[in-house]
């Protein structure tokens, strides 16, 4: 599961909050002069496109299958991405497929997720009395975990559990309390306000918002092609015939200079900015999960450069690679080996300990409290023994 937080400390949706940096106690930040981070909401203001941005018709959407008829090898890739299930229907859910019977007690409460016959009913139990609700939306694709969205009485509401793959079991969701809640509807789940379930269908669904309305029941499952290229069907029409002003018509997230290219992926992950302008510095290892912020404290940030940018490193069309050693040729296009001179293009010391798996000691694994996951800290330091975590 991507858990993405937006409205409070641990919610698993993403927003992007009017902020700026210069307001906030922040750890410092240099920028060029032709750059700088943005909060996501004055990015989604721009002229070009921007993830979760919303504006565009539904008529100018192609879908995913329109774009593999000339993109196949990379949309046969993404296929298997988390991003690409970032949502999906419950009765699609392989976790809810391994998992027919989840069941948990919480207090006063009792707790059972059933899922046959196509179809997974959430009840919460009291006594006597309880509760139910089917859910329509699975956010996450089960690496991590996954949360359930449901809709009562015209109303969105975010599950009080989610799945969590870890422990192979539910508990409660980020963002929601601990405590007991107050009667059966606050145990089966939280009404989400307007504003914040957009938010959340904005990074997990694509064009979930149409013309600035918003549409949930009609968006496409998960992050698609169009989520980070934008509507195509412009391109798609122009592709078909022949029209040289075709790579126009769509956006190429590769074309931005390191500050966007890390604030794109912020639209979701959040931007340093969103971070800093939702107060959510100062809150220890519950903001690990905010690559594009821990990435921009980084000293070899400073330097603006592309070859320390999130797609430097992570190629979007394919499933994220686990293995650290991987990782150790990117480090090298800035760092020089043991022995050897730094020049103007390899400017980085090389490291007296060790020449493979740089990631383990620089980029070490955290997990949040009740989150039941690691998560790779993308603030690249040198980590001392008994150091705080930066934050």
């Amino acid at each position: 599961m991507k858990y993405l937080i937006v409205h409070r400390t641990l919610n698993f949706c993403f927003a992007s909050f009017i902020a700026v940096a210069a307001t906030c106690a922040a750890p410092a930040q240099t920028f060029s002069s032709d750059g700088i981070s943005l909060p996501t909401a004055f990015r989604v203001q721009g002229p070009d496109w921007w993830p979760t941005k919303g504006d565009a018709p539904r008529e100018d959407y192609a879908g995913s299958e329109a774009c593999a008829l000339c993109h196949f090898g990379k949309a046969s890739k993404y296929g298997s991405t988390a991003m690409s299930h970032a949502s999906v229907s419950p009765v699609e859910s392989e976790t809810l497929r391994r998992h027919t019977d989840l069941k948990l007690d919480l207090g006063d409460y009792i707790y059972q997720l059933m899922s046959s016959q196509g179809k997974s009913t959430l009840t919460v139990r009291k006594g006597q009395e309880s509760l139910s609700a089917e859910p329509q939306w699975a956010f996450g694709n089960g690496h991590m975990g996954q949360t359930y969205i449901y809709r009562q009485n015209g109303e969105l509401y975010e599950s009080h559990l989610s799945f969590y793959t870890g422990t192979e079991s539910l508990d409660v969701t980020p963002g929601q309390e601990r405590t007991s809640p107050s009667g059966l509807p606050q145990a089966l789940g939280r009404l989400e306000e307007p504003s914040e379930i957009k938010r959340c269908f904005g990074c997990h669904t694509t064009a979930s918002t149409i013309s600035g309305t918003f549409d949930p029941e009609h968006a496409f499952w998960g992050v698609t092609c169009e989520a980070c290229h934008g509507p195509g069907a412009k391109h798609v029409a122009a592709m078909k015939s022949g029209n040289e002003a075709k790579e126009k018509l769509i956006f190429n997230p590769a074309s931005l200079d390191p500050i966007r290219s890390v604030d794109f992926c912020g639209a979701c992950h959040r931007t340093w900015q969103d971070v800093v302008g939702s107060g959510l510095i100062g809150v220890g290892i519950l903001n690990v999960r905010f690559a594009p912020y821990r990435l921009e404290n980084s000293r070899c940030w400073k330097q603006q450069d592309a070859r320390i940018t999130c797609l430097a490193c992570h190629d979007p069309h394919q499933p994220l690679v686990e293995e650290i050693e991987s990782y150790d040729s990117r480090c090298l296009q800035c760092h020089v080996l043991k022995g050897r001179n730094r020049t103007a293009s390899l400017s980085g010391k090389a490291c007296p300990r060790a020449t493979r798996k740089c990631a383990t000691c620089h980029m070490p694994k955290y997990q949040p409290a009740n989150l039941h996951s690691s998560f790779t800290d993308h603030w690249i330091r040198v980590v001392r023994a008994g150091a705080p975590y930066p934050d």
